[in-house]
């Protein structure tokens, strides 16, 4: 009897090491399973996020966009300019002029004059206006360009790539013809504006204006 009863002890005592030893090791399996439950859950989303084609919003940037004139500069125009020492013949409006380059060194400064008074419309900066041009320069000594055999010229009034050419319009009235001296600085500066043009040249123009458009 004895024997039996420690035998029974025994089983008993097995038995409830068993059962602590299966509720340990459920504890375990829980704890490894909510880990795991936790880490699914936290790569489902990762993935989700990166593949339904939300993404991070760029980041704004201002750019700002520089256009640089080429051909084209409209500046203030001065009031007044310096007569022409030696002026051209003034000849007849209508008619191709004589252009007569002064001798000596070329003035450092724009000089202006009228060889004939115009009746008409009077140029201001911004309008349209239609002339004909002779051009001589100093380093030539002589005539490079003429449209007289060509169509006259037409342009805006303050505007074009030979800044003093423009300058020396306003004030002038249609019918009238005026000579412009122009240095580098308000001409070609220090390159080449074309055939008898060089560097740094000095420019002698006698103008015809023909008709004037005003600015609207």
């Amino acid at each position: 009897m004895a024997t039996t009863k420690r035998e029974r002890q025994k089983a008993a005592r097995r038995e409830r090491l068993e059962r602590l030893h299966r509720q340990q090791q459920r504890r375990k399996n829980l704890r490894r399973g909510i880990i795991v439950g936790i880490v699914a859950v936290l790569v489902v989303g990762t993935a989700a996020f990166l593949f339904s084609g939300k993404k991070t919003p760029p980041t704004t940037t201002t750019t700002t966009t520089t256009t640089s004139s080429t051909t084209t500069t409209t500046t203030t125009i001065p009031k007044s300019f310096a007569p022409v020492v030696d002026p051209s013949p003034a000849g007849t409006f209508g008619k191709a002029p004589t252009v007569v380059v002064p001798p000596g060194t070329p003035p450092t400064t724009m000089e202006l004059s009228n060889l004939i008074n115009g009746t008409g419309a009077v140029a201001e900066a911004g309008d349209s206006v239609e002339v004909r041009y002779v051009l001589g320069t100093y380093s030539s000594r002589k005539v490079v360009q003429s449209d007289w055999t060509t169509a006259p010229d037409n342009f805006t009034v303050g505007t074009g790539t030979i800044v003093g050419f423009g300058y020396g319009l306003v004030g002038m009235r249609v019918g009238g013809r005026r000579e412009l001296i122009i240095p580098p600085s308000l001409g070609y500066g220090n390159g080449a504006g074309g055939t008898g043009i060089a560097a740094n040249d000095t420019l002698v123009f006698v103008i015809d204006l023909l008709k004037v458009t005003p600015a609207t």
